[in-house]
């Protein structure tokens, strides 16, 4: 994806205790970063964070993480990191995740989340209104 195809990036310092003897960013990392962007995400669309959520009894579960390395990360990095909503399923969201330095494309990601009734464990429709305040924060409106 273009770099202007994402509404929001957070950034990140690479810190010591995320890199190996070479002072790249051990491969694990990144789904911590994709996380930690991921909140700042959800955040800013102003929806009910994981609290709020698990007192209404339905929350987001992981479903899938996908990772593919293009460029390594080194100590003290500053890292841009990109999330997009590309789409909704009946009770699932899918994001596009990229990770740049710079002008330089690191990595990419992709991450599923399934809307979930905690007390069965089940997937349930996600909420319109959380449907319409991601489409409005996206530049480009999620496929459905």
């Amino acid at each position: 994806m273009a770099r202007e195809d994402f509404a929001f990036f957070h950034p990140l310092r690479v810190r010591w205790a995320e890199v190996d003897m070479q002072g790249i960013v051990f491969n694990g990392h990144y789904l911590t970063y994709f996380d930690v962007a991921f909140t700042e995400y959800w955040r800013t669309t102003g929806l009910p964070n994981v609290l709020e959520q698990a007192q209404a009894g339905q929350e987001l579960f992981a479903r899938k993480a996908v990772i593919e390395y293009h460029g390594p990360a080194r100590f003290d990095d500053i890292l841009d990191i990109g999330v997009r909503c590309a789409g909704f399923v009946r009770s699932s969201i899918r994001f596009l995740l990229e990770i740049h330095r710079g002008e330089d494309y690191l990595v990419s990601g992709e991450l599923v989340y399934v809307y979930a009734d905690t007390a069965v464990r089940k997937g349930i429709p996600v909420p319109n209104d959380w449907r319409t305040a991601i489409t409005r924060f996206e530049k480009c409106p999620p496929s459905q």
